[in-house]
């Protein structure tokens, strides 16, 4: 069985010519790097952690997002035992990662090291659960906007629990509360050394600006992906017309407050602030209790694309089509929708990594 040429436009069914097609073309970058993840998740020769190990920690995945087709697709590779002594604590890691990501601890980590997972095999362990995690939330969406049967969860729609520890595992003063303040961050598995990559591979870093960034050298263990992800990211963000930017960062704060993710909420309110000009909107979302609605006081608008990021970022997932009803009724085309979608999907991705991999301190 050969990986999908397009494996966002089958699955969802997307037809070539249509409006959704011409939107994905639009967005070229964010629909060739995703791809371009996938592929190079499902195609490294890696001992350390092999293909058939991949696929069955990605069709499990899957399956818990509610995504069948999805995990039907990853099943029919070739599986590795998932009672083996390596695989048992990966898939325990993957459903930590899948439903409760903001309970992870570096505790977490030792027991996948004391299987036998090297740093290297931890990080894309870390990449292929939280991409799958994207990969679903994609597809549910892409289904919703083409028209397809999209299978709902009943899952509560409301902002989750956050880390409440004043210290980090190093002593640092950590933040307990959402903010828009600066934060810093510190991984429980250490950074590669930058002295440690080869010349081509420093450009790579150095393309991106994230040479001093250990968050980046971290993930740097497996470059390829790194790149892939970082590119996708772009395409999501940084591309012009369609949603405006603060209202794609909106979207990557709701999630980070569905996920409990302090540090990416912090960078991304202040961006959706600084674009918007509305910082009483955006400090308004950041102090919503964990239990509680994410909307409550915000303009319509916002409202309608707060539901529908939320709704699509549980888990697994709630979307249903009376949340892309409320966006049509904001007049959001599908381009726009498009935006949204990838902009509340990546963060599935995004958090999922953050939160399991280290935590922020108080720079």
């Amino acid at each position: 069985m050969a990986l999908s040429q397009d494996i966002l436009a089958e699955l969802a069914e997307i037809v070539p010519g249509s409006p959704l097609a011409q939107a994905r073309a639009t967005r070229d970058a964010a629909t060739r790097y995703a791809q371009g993840s996938y592929e190079t998740l499902f195609s490294q020769q890696d001992p350390a952690f092999a293909l058939d190990e991949r696929f069955a920690v990605a069709a499990k995945v899957a399956k818990w997002h509610n995504a069948p087709s999805l995990a039907a697709h990853y099943a029919g590779f070739g599986l590795a035992d998932p009672t083996s002594s390596r695989l048992t604590p990966a898939l325990n890691f993957a459903r930590l990662l899948t439903f409760s990501p903001v309970e992870a601890t570096p505790g977490a980590l030792n027991t996948l090291t004391q299987a036998g997972w090297s740093k290297e095999a931890i990080v894309t362990l870390a990449q292929v659960i939280a991409f799958v995690s994207f990969q679903s939330r994609l597809i549910a969406g892409l289904r919703l906007l083409n028209d397809k049967p999209v299978s709902a969860s009943d899952a509560p729609v409301v902002a989750g629990v956050w880390h409440t520890t004043a210290t980090t595992l190093t002593g640092k003063a950590a933040p307990v509360a959402f903010t828009q303040q600066e934060l810093g961050w510190e991984p429980w598995v250490a950074a590669k050394p930058l002295a440690d990559f080869h010349a081509d591979e420093v450009a790579v870093l150095a393309k991106f600006g994230h040479t001093d960034s250990d968050y980046f050298r971290l993930l740097g263990r497996n470059l390829p992906v790194l790149e892939q992800r970082t590119l996708t990211d772009k395409g999501i963000f940084y591309t012009p017309g369609g949603l405006p930017r603060a209202e794609r960062e909106l979207a990557a704060t709701v999630v980070s407050k569905i996920n409990g993710c302090i540090y990416c909420a912090s960078v991304h309110a202040r961006k959706a602030s600084q674009l918007s000009k509305d910082d009483t909107a955006v400090e308004a979302l950041l102090a919503v209790r964990p239990g509680q609605s994410l909307s409550e006081g915000q303009s319509p608008r916002w409202q309608a694309e707060i539901h529908f990021a939320a709704a699509l970022s549980v888990t697994p997932p709630a979307i249903t089509p009376a949340h892309l009803a409320a966006l049509e009724k904001q007049e959001l085309d599908t381009l726009q929708q498009l935006d949204l979608v990838q902009s509340a999907a990546f963060f599935a991705w995004a958090n999922r990594l953050m939160l399991t991999l280290g935590e922020p301190w108080l720079s």
